[in-house]
């Protein structure tokens, strides 16, 4: 085997370490948080540590490695490997240079890649999209990821800030405030945050996915009504996006998109029912296999891409 990619996924609440080796195996992999003390040490500060760490535990050297890929949160400029937009979160990440810190920490390669792209690339790689070219990748979470890849090639766009979905504007005129400045994105009506919002509203307990997902299975009619309009506000972003982009598969991930019959199989009626009907044929509609390790993954199919 070829040396492996040392790889870093890191997210609002924790990074992921790993090693990933050229077929995409995650053979060696560990989590810390980066908001332990409330972001008062810099995320970067933290990732930084918890490599050092991790590649000890390892007993592995930077010369034992191939190099470093790297998937993050927020907008990436891909070119620097620098942390460019954040859509108004994460205290002390915007201008994260990412990839020098690491260059200059491990003297090794670094590519540096949002991780919803990277999601999308690893499971195109390794994942529920082997051997499609043209596919939508989704998280759903806190907000909306996304990634596109288009004729085999992911959509980056001029700095590598392409695919950020999430912020499609589809309640513009008179939408709710969104973090980024602007009213009416996706994410705001789409995201497990908006469902478990709406949920609490309707009866407190509903204060995570996991129960909202468990009184829908239990067949509360208040809460499969909730579902059946949150899952409605995913297929409208879905269906504009399959009209721009004519995916063979659509990628759903987060932590609910194990939900097969509660999620998968109606949000894929709905966006069959939706789009028009030459963009329904053969178009398919699934969960996202990789699950946490989708962001490791698809940083190291990145890297080698790139190097």
């Amino acid at each position: 085997m070829s040396k492996p990619i040392f790889c870093i996924d890191i997210g609002g609440t924790a990074v992921k370490l790993g090693l990933v080796d050229d077929k995409g195996a995650v053979v060696a992999h560990a989590e810390q948080s980066v908001s332990f003390d409330g972001y008062r040490t810099p995320i970067l500060d933290t990732v930084l540590r918890a490599a050092e760490e991790f590649l000890s535990h390892q007993q592995a050297m930077p010369a034992d490695l191939a190099g470093i890929g790297v998937s993050a949160t927020g907008q990436v400029d891909c070119r620097r490997g620098v942390v460019v937009g954040t859509g108004g979160n994460l205290p002390g990440w915007l201008d994260a240079p990412i990839a020098q810190r690491l260059r200059e920490a491990f003297g090794l390669p670094v590519t540096v890649a949002n991780d919803a792209n990277c999601m999308c690339l690893g499971e195109t790689w390794a994942g529920a999209a082997v051997g499609y070219t043209d596919v939508i990748g989704v998280t759903l979470g806190t907000g909306v990821g996304g990634g596109v890849l288009t004729g085999g090639r992911l959509l980056e766009g001029a700095r590598g800030l392409g695919g950020e979905l999430g912020h499609m504007m589809l309640h513009a005129r008179d939408g709710i405030a969104c973090g980024c400045g602007q009213r009416g994105c996706w994410e705001r009506y789409a995201s497990v945050t908006a469902l478990v919002g709406r949920a609490r509203a309707l009866d407190a307990s509903l204060t995570d996915g996991r129960r909202i997902f468990q009184a829908a299975a239990e067949q509360r009619e208040d809460v499969l009504a909730l579902l059946d309009d949150w899952m409605s506000e995913i297929a409208e972003g879905l269906i504009g996006l399959t009209h721009l982009f004519n995916p063979q598969v659509i990628l759903i991930g987060g932590g609910v998109s194990g939900q097969q019959k509660l999620l998968i199989e109606p949000l894929r009626d709905k966006i069959r029912a939706g789009v028009m009907p030459a963009f329904a044929k053969g178009l398919e509609v699934r969960a996202a296999q990789l699950q946490n390790h989708a962001g490791l993954v698809g940083a190291a199919y990145y890297f080698l891409l790139h190097m």
